[in-house]
C-alpha cells in the first residue's frame, strides 16, 4: 500500500500539482476508492488514518521534492508530527 500509494502521489503531484492531490484526497469518492484500492479496506473504521499513514510513509524523503507533505497518524504517532517535521530534509 505504501508504495502503490507513493507512486500515484508522484505521478499526479508531477502531473498536475500538489493542489490536485489536495483536491482529490478530499473528494468522497476518489479517497473511499483510493482507500479501497491503496490500503484494501473495504469498511470505514480507521480508514482514514489506514490511508494517511500509508501516504505518509510513502512520501518520506520526497516531501519538499514533491511540495507535498502528510503529516499525522495513528495513535502515539499524530501528538509527534510537530517535533517529527523537519523542513529540508
Amino acid at each position: 500500500m505504501v508504495k502503490i500509494g507513493r507512486e500515484i502521489t508522484i505521478v499526479i503531484v508531477d502531473e498536475y500539482g500538489p493542489q490536485e492531490m489536495l483536491k482529490r484526497l478530499s473528494h468522497p469518492y476518489w479517497f473511499r476508492l483510493s482507500a479501497a484500492y491503496w490500503v484494501f479496506d473495504w469498511h470505514s473504521s480507521g480508514v482514514t488514518t489506514t490511508l494517511c499513514g500509508a501516504l505518509k510513509e510513502g512520501v518520506r524523503g520526497i516531501e519538499t521534492d514533491l511540495g507535498f507533505f502528510v503529516a499525522g497518524g495513528k495513535g502515539g504517532t499524530s501528538r509527534k508530527t510537530p517535533s517529527n517535521y523537519k523542513p529540508g530534509r
